[in-house]
């Protein structure tokens, strides 16, 4: 069993990860980012907290509430943290606040004050200044603008007047965070691996007349058996015609006998996120029709898996999936027309509904453009990581599908890290195929 990974926050990685950003950023910038607040749940009960990524990748500051200045000045970096000050009572409620003397020791703040001081502070420092790049998802610095510009009406008329830009911070680092360095590389294999270990113990669980929150329940115990107490996003666990809902979180209904059963589940280490989906029949056997749709989707992955290189532009993965199963849908029965009309008409959306990945990281869908500045797909470079899932669904209401086809949705979703000369399939380990399934689930209490 792993360890609750340690809190101490590694100053010297967010310090590069701010040189290198301010490496990118033209002479005279200044970075303004927001952190998250703190939501209530009800009265004084508050949502657990977890803070904006772009901030955390930054400062490592954990804190809700606070603001951090970014810039540099004759060759130095300087980051300035605010943040509530200390306070023994709130902290005996709701745990150790840092205050700014625990900003400057263990974030590595080169000067911190309280959050109360953050606007005059800022005044002064935009002194000089001419691009403001700001980071606030939660809209929380609502008259920036006006902010940045006050010293432009204050200034006698003879005096130069500065004018100053303000642009989003996210098109600047979000581009960063697409290449993972090996300290991330090495969180997200955790994530992946505790994952794994997660979806092997649901398989386990998993029988008619289960309910799908005690599998969830069960993958949050394993889990946090590898250090994990928490996922990058709530788990998904779909019987029957529950998995046409791409995104469904009820967990609430009781699985039945003959239902394929969609699990969608990923771990989360140290801010960093895995995303696995597997599909497995609640008996422990596929019915044939369930099995034919199964190796599609399967095939539809793994065909785009041997397309991932560096070189490899981003859309090919997708290409590389709908074609393989519309050619396998039409064998099916399940579209008509010859491979190039129903490529030609899309018509194969009707089953596959969604895209087929995305990055993985800090966000489960993890930032970082798809496409260049000329609107060229990207092109994949090493330790880039993101997930690929094709999926197909057939809800129960398509009375025009054969019977056996109807209420089932199927997902196979797999993480990958790209290599110097090929790819690494992280999530391997996790039984894939209807034959794994198979032999991995005969092992499988049977619940009572």
């Amino acid at each position: 069993m792993a360890s609750q990974m340690s809190s101490a926050v590694d100053a010297d990685l967010h310090r590069d990860r701010r040189r290198a950003l301010l490496d990118a950023l033209p002479t005279g910038s200044l970075v303004v980012m927001a952190a998250y607040s703190q939501k209530v749940r009800s009265k004084n009960i508050k949502y657990h907290f977890r803070q904006d990524n772009d901030f955390l990748y930054l400062t490592g500051f954990a804190e809700p509430d606070a603001y951090a200045v970014l810039y540099r000045e004759d060759g130095d970096d300087t980051l300035i943290l605010f943040c509530r000050p200390r306070d023994k009572d709130a902290e005996v409620s709701f745990g150790k606040r840092s205050g700014p003397q625990g900003a400057i020791c263990d974030y590595g703040a080169d000067d911190a004050f309280i959050i109360d001081e953050f606007e005059p502070k800022l005044l002064e420092l935009l002194k000089g200044k001419t691009r403001i790049y700001v980071s606030d998802e939660l809209n929380r610095l609502p008259n920036l603008w006006q902010l940045i510009n006050r010293e432009r009406f204050q200034t006698p008329f003879d005096v130069p007047k500065a004018y100053r830009q303000l642009s989003a911070l996210a098109s600047v680092l979000h581009p960063m965070r697409v290449i993972k360095s090996q300290a991330e590389i090495g969180l997200i294999r955790h994530a992946v691996n505790a994952s794994i270990a997660g979806h092997k113990a649901l398989m386990q669980a998993a029988a008619p007349g289960v309910n799908e929150g005690v599998l969830a329940a069960t993958f949050m115990l394993e889990i946090a058996k590898h250090g994990c107490v928490d996922v990058g996003y709530p788990n998904i666990v779909a019987a029957g015609n529950n998995a046409c809902c791409l995104h469904y979180e009820e967990n609430c209904c009781t699985v039945n006998e003959g239902e394929l059963i969609l699990v969608d589940a990923g771990a989360e280490y140290g801010h960093y996120s895995a995303d696995i989906t597997r599909t497995f029949p609640a008996t422990g056997r596929f019915t044939p029709a369930q099995r034919r749709i199964h190796n599609l989707v399967l095939a539809a992955l793994d065909a785009a898996i041997a397309r991932v290189r560096p070189g490899t532009r981003w859309n090919i993965l997708y290409e590389t999936c709908m074609e393989v199963m519309a050619k396998g849908l039409i064998e099916l029965g399940l579209l008509q027309g010859s491979l190039d009309e129903v490529m030609k008409s899309e018509s194969y959306k009707r089953f596959t509904v969604h895209k087929t990945g995305h990055w993985l990281g800090m966000d489960v869908h993890d930032v970082g453009p798809y496409q260049d500045g000329s609107g060229n797909w990207r092109a994949l470079e090493p330790d880039m990581v993101f997930t690929i899932e094709p999926g197909i669904y057939i809800p129960a209401d398509a009375m025009d599908v054969p019977s056996e086809y109807r209420g089932m949705g199927v997902r196979i979703e797999d993480d990958m890290l790209v290599t110097e000369d090929g790819c690494e399939n992280l999530s391997a380990a996790c039984p894939r195929s209807t034959d794994e399934i198979e032999a991995f689930m005969a092992g499988r209490i049977t619940a009572g």
